[in-house]
């Protein structure tokens, strides 16, 4: 049974930026539910996948030092650890991880074109495909089973969770491995970082409910590591019941038992969570009031879809953030979704006369702030909303 605990109000298509402000851009409601049976946590709207992830779609792993040596560092993991003959990609965005492999082991798939002829432009086999089952029924026809699967923040992004875990354990081979990583729901929590929420971000995993979801396709977790990407993530290691060889790690017993004792399988923690989202909200507000009295040169930094989460259920506008800066090509010179907000070309100047940055990016603060020394040694500060609102 789904049970409502958080309206985060009406919100745009996260990464829909716009050449021009579009006042009546589409909004779609977001409201989170708790599943009572499974333990997951999940969006109530569902956007068909075609309108989301589309041929210009924006976002680029190899655009962030802390993703691109992340991967760098799996890649050795999984040619020490796993020795695997072939490896599939489900997301394999724009290669920041499969570049890491020699070519005839590595096969992507990623739906949209945009990303899709980057790693095929460079000989790296990439089907321009949406995740299913048949899609895994023609792979597993022309490649065989194989041996490893990896998916990093894109499994939480498909509303069939059903279809996902049956193409995978359709296509894995007996003794094969499945890596996925996703937004740690337990980080998320005790961040109070709601913006972890969008259309997009379908669920939020967890290893309660990932333990529990996938047990019906005899697929187990046997290890994890808990990571500091995207604010706190899970990477979880999956093997069929019937590999014998892998022996469960004493981590995953372990990770259970602390999101079980911090609450994530009960409705309250939810309840709970939902009354310090709207408290966040009521202070960060109240910094840039402030700030707008004083009159503060005040722009956002890292035009992310997390941004856009916060920015539109806060109801902030440009003159309260006047504009924001990426590096993101395809969102240099266009507008925050939903808001009058326009995002410029980062350029080292681009801090000189700013008095205040909120981090939209917040996950890539410790990156950011070893960049921008300069601008904090000039007295510049950054606004951060997590754990909770405050100046830095």
């Amino acid at each position: 049974m789904n049970k409502f605990f958080l309206d985060l109000g009406k919100q745009p298509l996260a990464n829909n930026y716009s050449s021009s402000y579009k006042k009546n851009q589409i909004k779609y409601s977001l409201k989170l539910f708790f599943n009572t049976k499974n333990k997951m946590v999940s969006i109530s709207k569902r956007i068909p996948s075609e309108k989301m992830f589309t041929n210009n779609y924006p976002y680029r792993s190899s655009m962030s030092k802390t993703m691109t040596n992340s991967f760098h560092k799996l890649s050795l993991e999984i040619k020490k650890r796993f020795k695997p003959k072939k490896i599939l990609e489900i997301g394999s965005n724009d290669g920041a991880l499969i570049k890491n492999f020699e070519k005839d082991k590595v096969i992507g798939v990623e739906p949209c074109n945009n990303l899709a002829q980057i790693t095929s432009g460079k000989g790296y086999l990439t089907y321009n495909k949406y995740w299913n089952y048949n899609l895994a029924q023609k792979l597993k026809k022309k490649h065989g089973e194989l041996d490893l699967i990896y998916s990093a923040n894109t499994l939480t992004h498909i509303s069939n969770l059903n279809d996902v875990f049956k193409s995978i354990s359709y296509l894995l081979s007996t003794n094969g491995i499945l890596i996925i990583e996703d937004p740690s729901l337990l980080e998320c929590v005790k961040k109070v970082s709601y913006d972890q929420f969008y259309n997009e971000h379908i669920y939020l995993f967890s290893v309660i409910s990932v333990t529990n979801f996938i047990k019906k396709f005899d697929l187990e977790i046997f290890d994890i590591k808990n990571l500091e990407t995207h604010g706190g993530s899970i990477r979880y290691y999956i093997k069929s019941v019937k590999n014998k060889k892998v022996k469960v790690s004493n981590k995953v017993k372990n990770q259970f038992q602390k999101e079980k004792e911090f609450g994530l399988d009960k409705f309250n923690t939810y309840k709970k969570f939902a009354k310090k989202v709207k408290l966040s909200k009521k202070k960060l507000l109240n910094i840039f009031n402030k700030l707008k009295l004083k009159n503060k040169n005040v722009i956002g930094y890292g035009a992310t879809a997390k941004a856009v989460t916060i920015i539109n259920y806060c109801k902030i506008e440009n003159d309260l953030i006047k504009n924001f800066v990426d590096t993101t090509p395809e969102k240099i010179n266009q507008y925050m979704p939903g808001k009058n907000i326009k995002i410029i070309k980062y350029k080292k100047n681009s801090l000189d006369n700013v008095d205040y940055a909120f981090l939209g990016a917040w996950n890539f603060k410790k990156e950011i702030v070893s960049k921008e020394k300069k601008f904090l040694k000039k007295g510049g500060k950054f606004i951060i909303h997590v754990p909770f609102p405050k100046i830095i």
